[in-house]
């Protein structure tokens, strides 16, 4: 192989570790939770000794956060893909409750980062605050934003759950807690709960002519 390839894929390696490192963190930390991982385990998992992943997170609290950071990307498209939603008002509501039930009950990685936050959030409130703020807060956002949209159309009544989104998508939450409790024993239809959830909220904003 030339030696100019090699090194062209050693450089593609290279960038590729903190990803791979990442992602080997957030199993290990799945498994054996935040105290009994060991950055050995991390290492080991990857491949690599323990010096490489010192070499990209200095600290075991480092790679945690990063980690979360990095697990935390489906709420950005959320946000993105919100802003992209056509249709009526109604239509866009269900599509975007929709991209909620895709990207955290139905996607294992955000799942497990809800456990993170409720089992590991008073070790980290760094990390649990700056997760609200830079995921959390801009899909309540895209929430209120189709919502209000909607009212000014005329096609909602201006409801509470204009002014506080929560209350139309904290549903999503219910059941992604109840998947990561109950799946394996009392699971849940979760076609059947989107569609009655969308159903309640349409039923509390369509305005009545």
């Amino acid at each position: 192989m030339p030696a100019e390839k090699q090194l062209g894929q050693r450089a593609q390696r290279k960038a590729q570790r903190p990803q791979e490192i990442l992602e080997a963190a957030f199993e290990e930390f799945v498994e054996r939770g935040y105290v009994a991982t060991r950055v050995e385990d991390v290492a080991r998992r990857v491949g690599v000794t323990k010096g490489t992943i010192y070499f990209y997170f200095d600290t075991k609290e480092r790679l945690f956060e990063e980690m979360i950071r990095h697990i935390s990307v489906p709420f950005s498209d959320i946000s993105a893909n919100a802003k992209n939603l056509s249709g009526s008002y109604s239509e866009r509501i269900r599509m975007f409750i929709r991209l909620l039930y895709d990207r955290i009950i139905m996607d294992r990685n955000t799942r497990e980062l809800l456990r993170f936050v409720l089992t590991e959030g008073s070790r980290f409130p760094q990390v649990v605050d700056r997760h609200h703020e830079e995921f959390i807060v801009p899909f309540k956002e895209a929430a209120r934003s189709i919502l209000e949209a909607g009212v000014a159309a005329g096609e909602f009544r201006n409801a509470l759950a204009v002014k506080i989104p929560d209350a139309a998508t904290g549903a999503t939450m219910m059941l992604c807690i109840w998947q990561m409790l109950f799946a394996d024993r009392k699971p849940q239809d979760v076609e059947a709960f989107f569609e009655a959830h969308v159903d309640v909220i349409l039923h509390g904003l369509i305005a009545k002519d």
